[in-house]
């Protein structure tokens, strides 16, 4: 049998997807013969499935100059469409839209083909991003369906719905903007979505859910895009942005050691291919190393996100004000917020009207939590409805108005728990001590602290287990007043959900042994000698 030519082989290597050997035989066979225009197609492809994608957009390019040399304008056309989604998504936006417009140039006066839809898909999703107002492309979505009619294509049916989802949930009717979403999906999973703009789909949605602070849908999406992405290449750049997302739903239910160990690195490997995600990652990790008290670690992640192009607030602004500086603090997240769109502004005013009590500015703290409370009814997510209750709590409680606060900071603990959101869990416990104390609940509010505080140490969150011990010292010894410690009303309430000595050390990180102690010494300061009697105890003095 006679050995086949490079090319041959290359487009047979191509053909059965092993990406790296069709990359390197079109690569010698373009040095030597040179690449007709396919095969050029062929090499572009096969580099981005391997990850190079600035390789990979370099012979796109060259492609495009052929394509449009040749005359073929709907072709050329096309490569210059997913040129600029591919630049888009690197985080150039000024190069994305230059791509767009040589399109749009090219496509005008031809007969309608799917290269006007994808164009009119691209364009829209853009101007939503910039604009905010859902109208156009509501109106596109409605031109997109009929287009996918009249030329038989499934790609521009799935961009219709998309677009009506994402319009939706913007205009505020949110469960029917998740349920075009989820249509849209549809042949996404039957395969008739190339994956370039497949994978682009997915992360749009789960980058919406992340802004509603839904973090439920932010699961679900999530997983359906690692079911995705595990039929395709390993070296599939939505592989890597996958586990981005994945560690930010880890980082938020307290596994901040794996997100230390892997976000890093798995952000360093996006940077020239998907760069606002490389973003979302660093900037995960600054707030993982600033909650855990690495000031100089999160300082240097911040940075590396702002090199990509995301702004990393409210991480950096809270960093400044963890080191004393408030008014700094403050100052960023008013600009940030100047500078923000609807949904992102959300994710910055809880933060604000903090700093802005922390500064004495009532009027102003009443501005952002309205504003928050806002935004929250007009989207009807539950996130976004625990974050507008926090920072109403937290104003009412800076004007002594505990009572008022007390069902609020309530309904965002039940939303907080559900979402399995850790840290926030802790915070608002913190808030709920306050609200009862300021009621006479001295009880219940210890134990608050103490659910707080224990929830700090499993997670490593140094500086807020420092300043809770502090308080304590400086407040009752860290006792209350039947000479409880702070550690044995942990123990305490832990007992109370009928917790063995074993489940109470694993969630307190201590052994067994001390277990044992703390209970021996409980039972002698309030008079009982049952661990049954103990939780009733504690269930009538407010520790739950």
């Amino acid at each position: 049998m006679a050995e086949q030519d490079p090319i041959t082989s290359a487009r047979a290597a191509y053909a059965r997807r092993d990406w790296p050997a069709a990359r390197n035989g079109l690569l010698a066979a373009r040095t030597t013969t040179g690449l007709a225009l396919p095969d050029l197609d062929a090499l572009a492809d096969a580099m981005w499935w391997l990850g190079r994608v600035p390789e990979s957009l370099s012979v796109a390019e060259e492609l495009y100059r052929g394509l449009a040399g040749a005359g073929d304008r709907p072709a050329a056309a096309m490569k210059a469409i997913i040129l600029s989604l591919q630049w888009g998504t690197r985080g150039d936006l000024m190069v994305a839209s230059g791509w767009l417009n040589r399109a749009r140039r090219l496509l005008q006066d031809l007969p309608e083909g799917p290269e006007q839809g994808y164009l009119l898909y691209l364009q829209s999703v853009m101007s939503l991003d910039l604009e905010e107002d859902p109208g156009p492309a509501r109106a596109a979505a409605t031109e997109l369906e009929a287009m996918a009619g009249r030329q038989s294509d499934p790609t521009l049916g799935c961009f219709a719905r998309v677009l009506a989802g994402l319009a939706g949930v913007r205009a505020g009717r949110t469960e029917e903007g998740f349920n075009e979403l989820d249509e849209a999906m549809l042949p996404v999973l039957a395969g008739d979505v190339a994956p370039v703009w497949a994978g682009d789909i997915y992360c749009t949605v789960i980058h919406l859910c992340h802004q509603l602070g839904d973090l439920a849908r932010m699961r679900a999406w999530t997983g359906a895009l690692e079911h995705w992405t595990a039929d395709q290449s390993a070296t599939f750049v939505y592989t890597g942005v996958t586990r981005i997302h994945e560690l930010q739903l880890v980082s938020a239910e307290g596994g901040w050691d794996e997100v230390e160990r892997e976000i890093g690195a798995s952000s360093d490997n996006l940077v020239d291919a998907h760069g606002w995600m490389a973003g979302a990652g660093y900037y995960e990790l600054g707030e993982v190393r600033r909650l855990r008290g690495n000031a100089a670690g999160a300082l240097a992640a911040f940075g590396r996100a702002r090199g990509v192009g995301v702004d990393p607030q409210p991480g950096e602004a809270l960093l400044h004000y963890a080191a004393g500086n408030s008014a700094l603090a403050l100052n960023q997240l008013r600009a940030a917020l100047g500078e923000s769109r609807l949904l992102d502004r959300a994710r910055l005013l809880l933060p604000a009207t903090e700093l802005a009590l922390d500064q004495r500015e009532a009027a102003l703290a009443e501005a952002f939590a309205s504003e928050l409370e806002r935004t929250a009814a007009r989207f009807a997510s539950a996130g976004l409805r625990a974050w507008a209750c926090q920072a109403r709590g937290d104003v009412l409680l800076a004007a002594g108005r505990g009572s008022d606060a007390l069902p609020l900071l309530e309904a965002a603990a039940r939303t907080y728990r559900a979402q399995r959101a850790r840290y926030r869990t802790a915070r608002i416990h913190e808030l709920l001590a306050s609200s009862r104390r300021s009621l006479g609940q001295a009880g219940a509010a210890d134990a608050d602290v103490a659910t707080a505080l224990a929830i700090y140490r499993q997670l490593g969150a140094v500086p807020d287990v420092e300043r809770l011990e502090r308080d304590a010292a400086a407040g009752t010894g860290g006792r209350d007043r039947n000479g409880l410690t702070a550690r044995e009303r942990e123990v305490l309430a832990l007992i109370t959900t009928g917790a063995s000595n074993r489940q109470v050390a694993a969630a307190l990180v201590i052994s067994e042994k001390t277990v044992g102690r703390h209970l021996a010494n409980i039972f002698g300061k309030i008079g009982v000698s049952t661990r049954t009697a103990a939780a009733g105890w504690a269930r009538e003095h407010g520790i739950t």
